[in-house]
């Protein structure tokens, strides 16, 4: 009983991830209606009050300021155009940083594994969801480009609630087009990434004057 079970997991989990590879290859050229993290903040908002409008405007990369593009690889993976989905060079730093103080904290994931999260898992932190990002986050970098990896991100990551991809945050917060941002709005939006349900740009100014900094010391 235990081994079918066993075999029938295997089988199921084998199935989902030929699935998202399939999705990634046609993503080459097709951009996602969804994604499983905006199904998931669907169904939460049936359970809270208030209303809940989804934001979502798809745009080419050439549309979404450059400043916003360079914002987001200096706050969240800096060395997106050196590895190859996985950065095991961040991921070794950040254990030997957690042996040292006998704790486990970031994550250390790359955009690619960011993305891969936004389509397909849910922002639920689990071993099931880091098995996904490590499994198909390669597959992404084989498939797609480095270019259309970022246009993806950007298009379909949260920047509150409701909202998601650049067009739909510059519009929500600055009243721009995505393609319109400077560059000390993109700093803010960038710092609000990794917790978009509780921060904003307004309230980031000393954060995103650490992106500018790391933006300068990156040539942008």
């Amino acid at each position: 009983m235990m081994m079918r079970v066993v075999l029938w997991a295997v089988i199921i989990a084998g199935g989902y991830i030929l699935l998202c590879s399939i999705s990634l290859f046609c993503m080459r050229w097709v951009n996602p209606w969804f994604t499983t993290v905006q199904v998931q903040r669907r169904v939460e908002s049936w359970f809270k009050k208030g209303h809940y409008q989804k934001r979502r405007t798809q745009v080419p990369i050439g549309r979404i300021s450059i400043y916003l593009q360079h914002a987001a690889v200096a706050s969240e993976d800096a060395r997106f155009y050196q590895h190859h989905g996985i950065d095991w060079q961040t991921i070794e730093q950040l254990v030997q940083e957690d042996v040292g103080e006998g704790k486990i904290s970031r994550g250390g994931s790359t955009i690619t594994q960011q993305l891969i999260k936004n389509l397909f898992a849910t922002t639920h932190r689990n071993f099931l969801r880091k098995g996904l990002e490590f499994t198909l986050a390669p597959v992404a970098e084989f498939l797609l480009s480095k270019q259309r990896i970022l246009e993806l991100y950007l298009n379909n990551i949260e920047w509150g609630p409701g909202v998601y991809g650049a067009e739909a945050a510059a519009q929500f917060y600055y009243r721009v087009p995505a393609a319109n941002l400077s560059r000390d709005q993109s700093a803010r939006l960038a710092v609000c990434i990794p917790s978009p349900l509780h921060r904003r740009p307004a309230q980031m100014e000393y954060a995103a004057g650490i992106i500018l900094e790391r933006m300068q010391h990156m040539g942008w």
